[in-house]
Formats: C-alpha cells, sequence, structure tokens
C-alpha cells in the first residue's frame, strides 16, 4: 500500500456566494460569516440535514449530520465542464456554490478531511466531491435560453463528473473575505483496497 504524506500549501478565495433567499442560485457578497451551522440564513446552512437521493442507505428525510454546508468550485473546472456541454460559461452562483478557489490544482479531487484555514482562524473541513446533478444543470440553462433547457440540464452530470467542486462543514467559526488567502492543509493519505 501506498502512503501519501500530509501537505500544507496556499490558495486564494476569488469569490463568495451565499443563497439566502432559498434559492439554488447564490449570489455574490464581499463576506460570509461561518459559524457551526455554516452560512446563517444559506439554503444549505443547519447542523443537520434531511436525506434525498444521495443517502440512498437512509430512509429519505431521515435527519442526519450536514456534512453539505458549504460548497467550493475552482474557475478552470467550471470551464472543462462548460466546453464539454458545448457552452460559453458555467459561473459559480448558477451551481449554488459559496466560494470560487484558486491554485488548489484538481480541487474536486481534494480528498476528505482536508481542511481550508482562513485568516480569522475560520476552518472548513472538506467532506467530499459535490456530485453534479440535473438540478445544477437546470439552473446552468436558464443562462442560455437559446439552447434546449433539457438537454443542457442533462448534460451537466456527465460534463462535470470530477469537476463539481466539494462539499465541507465548518469546523471553526470566523468570517471568509473575498480576495483573501487559504491555507490548505491536506492529511496523510492512502487507498484502501478491501479485504
Amino acid at each position: 500500500m501506498s502512503i501519501y504524506s500530509a501537505k500544507r500549501f496556499e490558495a486564494r478565495v476569488e469569490g463568495l456566494f451565499a443563497s439566502l433567499d432559498g434559492d439554488r442560485v447564490s449570489k455574490p457578497v464581499d463576506v460570509l460569516d461561518l459559524t457551526y451551522e455554516g452560512i446563517d440564513g444559506d439554503r444549505h446552512g443547519g447542523l443537520t440535514r434531511k436525506t434525498g437521493g444521495r443517502e440512498p442507505w437512509h430512509p429519505r428525510g431521515t435527519e442526519i449530520r450536514n456534512e453539505r454546508q458549504l460548497s467550493m468550485v475552482d474557475a478552470g473546472e467550471l470551464a472543462e465542464a462548460a466546453a464539454a456541454m458545448g457552452i460559453e460559461r458555467i459561473a459559480p452562483e448558477w451551481v449554488g456554490a459559496n466560494m470560487l478557489l484558486e491554485g488548489i490544482p484538481n480541487l474536486s479531487m481534494l480528498p476528505p478531511r482536508s481542511l481550508l484555514h482562513f485568516a480569522s482562524g475560520a476552518t472548513i473541513r472538506i467532506d467530499g466531491q459535490n456530485a453534479p446533478c440535473r438540478f445544477a444543470g437546470a439552473s446552468i440553462a436558464e443562462n442560455y435560453p437559446d439552447h434546449d433547457a433539457n438537454a443542457l440540464a442533462l448534460a451537466f452530470p456527465k460534463a462535470a463528473a470530477g469537476k463539481r467542486g466539494l462539499v465541507g462543514w465548518v469546523e471553526r467559526p470566523g468570517t471568509v473575505q473575498a480576495g483573501t488567502g487559504v491555507t490548505v492543509q491536506v492529511p496523510q493519505q492512502w487507498i484502501w483496497d478491501g479485504p
């Protein structure tokens, strides 16, 4: 088994977004005030959440820990997904992102348990990849009225597989400002190859 050492490196917060009106689409903000519940008033905020199609091991609607309080995306990965869909671009807010990060190679492949440390002391723990869905695809399609909306909505999950970014939860509260740095801490990692 190969074991890879822990790493730390610097990246940047290029944009911040929140969905404070319950909409799937987020809107640009200058600052995020992170609490143990995530972003106060955000669509994905809360200590717990109800299960859906992403958790088939629980009955739908079961209350579980909210490990999806925030979503982080990379502009390059969104551009790759847009190109695969045959469209000009995908804006972070169209897919409900909370942070646009720069300087993390292959952001969507950052392993679970990685940490994002901000100057205020705020820390986000990465849970894992954010699987692309047709609902985010439908939000994208709203911005391309000259395209077949259903075709774009259905194209997004395939085009954005492994490029949709990450979800995580607040490990330590604090503020995050757009345009500031973030220290990325990647844990020691390995691939478990089973029994």
